[in-house]
């Protein structure tokens, strides 16, 4: 991201736009189509998703399927279940029975240059969704939420949980976790986080007792809840011993925060006597939104994938149309190639405060659904 857009974050941890979209909207832009695009009712679409393991990509494949085919088009939907030569096959299938464009929620973002030079050779568009496909020119179009506002949501709702916001001075111990490092976003989320995050690290307000404080060490490959479930364990083994408690932990994803939940559980927490740390999350998945109403994980960063779908079915019409597709951000998103085009949704905290307004109000769970 730009140092200057930063620089902005960082100054506005107030923790006052908490529950509001923290960061100002970015002037919609209209970016040129890609050379060659074009199609017609009845086109084929290519959708390929990471995997079914996760409940939001399942939410995510039939949302997309399901509007393009209300527009006419036909779809071939695949999922890969986390595995990069699946998805390259994946692809490298879908153009050959012809289609007319591309819609790519990559699994490793650098693994798929081949392929996409094969779509452009095709005068095939590509969109990546969600997660920005690096390394290749060949990436058309960007649909996705302000990744780098996830993360700084992520880390001001810990610090909410933690009562820092009322004055608690702490200190407080902490544990960070980050996403898998194979995942452009996840490093976004990191960055974002840490933007709030260190100045209270700097100041003693929060200690990271394990000493792990780098991406690297926290990043869990693929998002892996069972990873994250042996990392939180071996950390609890070996630095929280005698009466040393943890207060709060950052988790990126739901299923990660489900696995650390767990190993927390296994060593005592959550019982009368100790209650779970801040546990932070992302995604709203079901399992997670129960454990928030059961007082177990502190919160969870909504992405509305309807409106992800939404938008990225409105760029790929336009495409196809031969038109210009609406995107709101021309400048923060390199792939290490070209700056891609892109359109970013607003992310929104869920905790205990505010789940049945944002989560049952926006019918996105039924109440029963949680009980």
């Amino acid at each position: 991201m730009r140092l200057g857009r930063i620089g902005g974050v960082v100054s506005a941890i107030a923790l006052a736009a908490t529950m509001t979209a923290c960061g100002s909207a970015q002037k919609t832009i209209d970016a040129e189509p890609s050379a060659g695009a074009g199609g017609s009712a009845g086109a084929l679409v290519g959708v390929t998703m990471p995997t079914k393991s996760s409940e939001r990509w399942i939410h995510d494949g039939d949302n997309v399927k399901k509007q393009l085919e209300a527009l006419g088009y036909k779809v071939d939907l695949q999922y890969a279940e986390n595995d990069i030569p699946t998805q390259a096959n994946q692809i490298e299938n879908q153009i050959t029975k012809g289609a007319k464009l591309l819609i790519v929620a990559s699994i490793d973002g650098t693994a798929l240059t081949s392929q996409l030079q094969q779509a452009a050779d095709n005068k095939i568009p590509v969109i990546a969704y969600d997660r920005l496909i690096r390394n290749s020119p060949n990436v058309d179009y960007y649909a996705t939420f302000d990744n780098f506002k996830v993360g700084v949501q992520q880390a001001t709702s810990l610090l909410q949980g933690l009562g820092v916001d009322k004055g608690e001075k702490g200190p407080f111990n902490v544990e960070l976790f980050g996403g898998s490092p194979d995942d452009n976003n996840a490093t976004f989320f990191w960055n974002g986080a840490m933007s709030v995050l260190q100045p209270k690290i700097d100041d003693g307000t929060l200690k990271i007792k394990s000493g792990q404080t780098d991406f690297k060490t926290a990043a869990i490959l693929r998002w892996d809840p069972a990873t994250a479930q042996k990392r939180m364990e071996d950390i609890l083994t070996k630095t929280y011993t005698g009466d040393a408690k943890v207060d709060g932990v950052l988790s990126p994803y739901d299923g990660l925060s489900i696995g650390i939940l767990s190993a927390l559980k296994s060593s005592g927490y959550g019982t009368s006597g100790q209650p779970y740390p801040v546990v932070t999350g992302q995604d709203a998945e079901l399992a997670s939104v129960k454990s928030i109403v059961a007082g177990e994980q502190y919160s969870t960063i909504f992405k509305d994938t309807r409106k992800l779908a939404e938008v990225t079915v409105k760029m790929a019409d336009a495409v196809l149309k031969g038109g210009k597709p609406e995107v709101n951000n021309t400048e923060d998103y390199d792939n290490g190639n070209k700056v891609v085009p892109s359109y970013l949704l607003d992310p929104v905290i869920v905790d205990e405060s505010n789940y049945k307004d944002v989560i049952i109000g926006g019918n996105y769970y039924t109440e029963d659904q949680l009980k």
